[in-house]
């Protein structure tokens, strides 16, 4: 017999079946990750609320999925997310 199975997003974006929990949720229509306790998230539940909800194993595989920190509940990853961008879309335009 087999464990409980969750569904995680890959770094690819395509759903996994892990045999681990994820350790961040995010917004697929959003393309947002954050915790799990995130006030933003959790406060704020529009009805339908769980059709976008994603899991994540980690913070790597949320960005290699096109996934930015949340601005609320991991605000220094989000500061460093927007430099990051800032940088790259420089390195286009020159």
């Amino acid at each position: 017999m087999t464990g409980k199975q969750y569904r995680l997003i890959s770094a690819t974006g395509e759903e996994v079946l892990s045999d681990v929990p994820g350790t961040l949720g995010g917004n697929r229509r959003r393309r947002i990750y954050g915790r799990l306790d995130c006030r933003s998230a959790v406060g704020s539940l529009p009805t339908g609320y769980a059709r976008v909800r994603v899991f994540f194993a980690d913070e790597a595989t949320a960005l290699a999925a096109g996934y930015r920190p949340c601005a609320s509940c991991m605000r220094e990853e989000y500061r460093a997310w927007v430099e990051q961008s800032l940088r790259e879309g420089k390195q286009d335009l020159g």
